[in-house]
């Protein structure tokens, strides 16, 4: 088992920065390809980005790469996302969540935190 839990996300002006956690637990977390997913209201959850267990590989989904920057830190069993440039159709519940493979297919996730929610105000 691995237990993520998230934290960073609040309300936010559009243009605006903030930088999201993930903290895991649990089974050796440097095994563990990760990655940050998003849902809107009414909306399916969507990939943002993903990193590889020893960082050298990062994805990002199109809307969001060159504002948003996934890192990680095998030491300190933490997943960050550095999100600049907010917009409002950044606004949703922010999740992280870990993989045995790097991927960015949300159904090839095993394990999921609970969720921060972003607020990006126009």
């Amino acid at each position: 088992q691995v237990q993520l839990v998230e934290s960073g996300g609040g309300l936010v002006q559009a243009g605006g920065s903030l930088r999201l956690s993930c903290a895991a637990s649990g089974r050796t977390f440097s095994n563990y390809g990760m990655g940050w997913f998003r849902q809107a209201p009414g909306k399916e959850r969507e990939y943002v980005a993903a990193i590889s267990w020893n960082s050298y590989t990062t994805l990002y989904a199109g809307s969001v790469k060159g504002r948003f920057t996934i890192s990680r830190d095998n030491a300190k069993n933490t997943v960050s996302l550095e999100m600049n440039s907010l917009k409002p159709e950044d606004t949703a519940v922010y999740f992280c969540a870990a993989s045995p493979i790097f991927t960015i297919n949300p159904s090839q996730y095993t394990y999921w935190g609970q969720g921060t929610q972003v607020t990006v105000s126009s």
